[in-house]
């Protein structure tokens, strides 16, 4: 059973700057963005999206634990007064595999519950065919396909 504690100050500090370069990558990788860009976007997005850093009202930055080993993050952001999305979760890649992104989704909806959401969203980028498969497991539905090709 894994447990989600809200993010002290160091463990976001070791966050943001390991969000930023995955982020970048991802998007560099899905053809978004070019790599010399990707680095000053993707800070330019989490500036934008944390402009208090962690500590904000309507974003909720947790640390995933097992035991009390860390295994991971996940972050909620509180769209409306019912609309939530999810803006992040990973999982180290030594824990991958083990059922810890699908228990911390499950708990993240009881975050969402409590603070009254009706429906949580997320984005997942098309070659990520892992974590579009574990959002289907867990009852996510695609509501929106963008598609482009390289001509």
């Amino acid at each position: 059973m894994i447990k989600l504690d809200l993010m002290n100050s160091n463990e976001y500090k070791t966050y943001l700057s390991s969000a930023i370069k995955s982020y970048a990558q991802e998007k560099v990788l899905s053809g978004n963005w070019k790599q010399e860009e990707s680095i000053r976007k993707a800070e330019a997005e989490y500036t934008k999206l944390l402009p208090q850093g962690e500590k904000t009202e309507r974003n909720f930055l947790y640390t995933i634990r097992k035991d009390d080993e860390t295994v991971g993050v996940i972050w909620l952001a509180q769209k409306s007064e019912k609309l939530g999305f999810i803006y992040d979760i990973h999982i180290s890649e030594q824990y991958q595999g083990n059922g810890y992104a699908k228990e911390a989704l499950k708990q993240i909806e009881i975050v969402g519950q409590e603070i009254g959401l009706k429906k949580i969203g997320l984005h997942v980028f098309g070659h990520n065919l892992v974590a579009r498969g574990l959002y289907e497991k867990v009852g996510y539905k695609t509501t929106n396909v963008l598609m482009e090709k390289d001509i």
